[in-house]
C-alpha cells in the first residue's frame, strides 16, 4: 500500500540520511523527515509521496531520541545552514561517520571491512565560532530595516541571522554595526529583482593564527556614498587590517565580481595553515575551518607516507597548502589549479619558503587537462594527491592518474558520494583502497570531509 500525501502517522526515527534527515519505514517505505533525529516517536506527516518513498515532517515529537538537544540558535530551521544543531555533538559524530561508511558501502559497492575505516576525526572543543570565513547577504526585513543573514532553503529569502553561532562574534557584531551605517547612509541593499540599490553582500574573513582581519563590500557600482568615513569607523572598531570593495554589476548569483580594490591596508591578509604562510584577498580557497584543516592535513601527509626523494602531484592544490605543508618531506613538488589568483599565491609561498621553481612548480591548469598531458609527457609522481570539488575527479583525471602509476594516491574530498564513485574506479584499473578517515571540518552542519589512501597493486 503506497503513502498518501496528508496521511498521518507515529513512527520512530532509525537513522539519519547523509543530509541530515530523520529515516523511518512505513508500510515497507522510506520516509524521510528533516529536523528529526535518531530514536525520536514523532507524529509524522507525509508532505510528498513517490512510488518507493516519502517525505514528511514533524507534526509532534511525541518521544525525544537520546541524541536529542534544544538548538541554541532561534533561526536554525528556517536558515538551515546548521542543520545537526538538534543533536548532541556525540550523536552528530556517529551520523557524519555513518554518512561516509554507507556512502562507501551502497555507493562504491566497498566491503567496508576490506578496508581500514576508522571513526569521524572531531575537534570536540572547537564545535562554534570556528569559521574564518563568511559571506553574508544584505537586504532589509519585515519592517523596511537593513539586515544581513543567510538565505533559506531553496530561496533567496534572507533569514536575518544577527548572532551567528558558527562565526566568531566579531564578525557578528561588525555586521549589525554596518548594516547600521548603510541605514544611517541611506544605502539600500540590492534587489535581485529590479537590479537596483548598492551593497550586496558584506565578505569577512580571519587569519586563524594571526588574528588579521578583512572585510570587503561587495556592490553594484563603483563605491559606497561616504565610503571612506564607514570604511574608516569600522576598521577602528574592529581592528580591521584591511578594508576592499569588490565590484558586481552582474545580475547574477555570483557573489563577487572580478574587480576588487582597497580603501584601506594592504588588500590582504596573512596567516599560516599547517605550517605554510599564506596570503588571502577574497578570491582564494582557503579552508573555513583552520584547527580542523590542519588535523586533516595532518592524516593527508601520513597517509601519503612520502619517502625523501619522491615526486609529488597536488591537484586541485588550491593555493598549494597541503603540497607544500608535505613539502619538507619529498624532492619535488608539482601542483595545479584552475584559479590563477590561488596560483600566483602558491608561487608567491613556494619563492618566500625558499624552493626554486625546480623544487616546488605551481601550473595554472584545469586538473584533468594538466593531468593528462603529465601521463602523455610520461611524467611518474610517485604520491598523488587530489583534492577535488564536491562533483569529484572527471573522467580525464582518473584516467591520467591510473597511467601515472603513482604507488600511493591520497584523496581529499569534501562529497563522501564522489569519494567511493572515484574509489571504485580507481580499484577497477588497478588500485586497492586502504583506509578511509572522515573529518570533521564543519560542526553542526550535515556536511564531513574524509580522506582515502590508496595504494597500485603491483607494491
Amino acid at each position: 500500500m503506497s503513502l498518501k500525501k496528508n496521511q498521518i502517522f507515529e513512527t520512530t526515527i532509525e537513522n539519519l540520511s547523509s543530509d541530515g534527515s530523520g529515516v523511518a519505514h512505513v508500510e515497507g517505505q522510506a520516509v524521510f523527515v528533516p529536523g528529526a533525529a535518531p530514536g525520536d516517536v514523532i507524529r509524522c506527516r507525509i508532505v510528498k509521496a513517490l512510488k518507493s518513498y516519502a517525505f514528511g515532517r514533524i507534526d509532534a515529537i511525541l518521544a525525544p531520541g537520546p541524541g536529542r538537544v534544544a538548538p541554541d540558535c532561534a533561526v536554525c530551521t528556517p536558515c538551515g545552514g546548521c542543520g545537526l544543531r538538534h543533536l548532541s555533538y556525540a550523536t552528530e559524530c556517529e551520523a557524519k561517520t555513518s554518512f561516509v561508511r554507507d556512502a562507501f558501502a551502497r555507493l562504491g559497492g566497498f566491503d567496508v571491512s576490506s578496508f581500514e575505516f576508522s571513526p569521524v576525526l572531531a575537534l570536540t572543543d572547537h564545535t562554534a565560532h570556528y569559521r574564518n570565513k563568511v559571506q553574508l547577504p544584505v537586504g532589509l526585513d519585515a519592517d523596511g530595516h537593513v539586515v544581513t543573514g543567510f538565505y533559506a532553503g531553496r530561496t533567496h529569502r534572507i533569514v536575518p541571522c544577527p548572532d551567528c553561532k558558527l562565526q566568531p562574534e566579531w564578525m557578528n557584531a561588525l555586521a549589525r554595526q554596518a548594516c547600521a551605517l548603510l541605514e544611517a547612509n541611506g544605502i539600500a541593499p540590492y534587489d535581485e529583482e529590479t537590479g537596483k540599490g548598492r551593497v550586496r553582500h558584506l565578505y569577512m574573513r580571519q587569519g586563524w593564527h594571526s588574528g588579521q582581519r578583512l572585510l570587503c563590500f561587495v556592490v553594484n557600482g563603483n563605491g559606497l556614498p561616504n565610503e571612506a568615513e564607514i570604511c574608516r569607523t569600522l576598521q577602528q572598531e574592529f581592528q580591521l587590517t584591511t578594508v576592499l570593495i569588490n565590484r558586481n554589476t552582474a545580475r547574477t548569483n555570483v557573489i563577487l565580481g572580478r574587480d576588487t580594490r582597497t580603501v584601506l591596508g594592504p588588500g590582504v591578509i596573512e596567516d599560516t595553515l599547517a605550517g605554510v604562510p599564506i596570503q588571502m584577498g577574497v578570491h582564494e580557497f582557503y579552508q573555513v575551518n583552520t584547527p580542523a584543516a590542519e588535523l586533516l592535513y595532518a592524516k593527508a601527509k601520513e597517509f601519503a607516507r612520502l619517502q625523501p626523494d619522491d615526486f609529488l602531484l597536488d591537484l586541485y592544490c588550491g593555493m598549494g597548502t597541503i603540497g607544500l605543508s608535505m613539502k619538507p618531506h619529498c624532492r619535488r613538488l608539482v601542483g595545479v589549479e584552475v584559479v590563477p589568483q590561488a596560483v600566483e599565491g602558491a608561487k608567491t609561498v613556494a619563492a618566500h619558503l625558499g624552493l626554486p621553481p625546480e623544487e616546488a612548480d605551481f601550473y595554472c591548469m584545469d586538473a584533468g587537462e594538466a593531468a593528462t598531458r603529465l601521463a602523455s609527457e610520461g611524467a611518474h609522481p610517485d604520491v598523488i594527491v587530489v583534492d577535488p570539488p564536491r562533483k569529484g575527479c572527471d573522467n580525464a583525471t582518473l584516467t591520467a592518474i591510473v597511467q601515472m602509476a603513482p604507488r600511493t594516491l591520497v584523496m581529499v574530498s569534501c562529497n563522501p558520494s564522489t569519494a567511493a564513485r572515484d574509489a571504485k574506479f580507481l580499484c577497477e584499473q588497478g588500485y586497492t583502497l586502504e583506509k578511509v578517515q572522515p573529518v570533521d571540518l564543519f560542526p553542526r552542519t550535515r556536511h564531513v570531509e574524509c580522506v582515502l589512501q590508496m595504494t597500485r597493486k603491483s607494491n
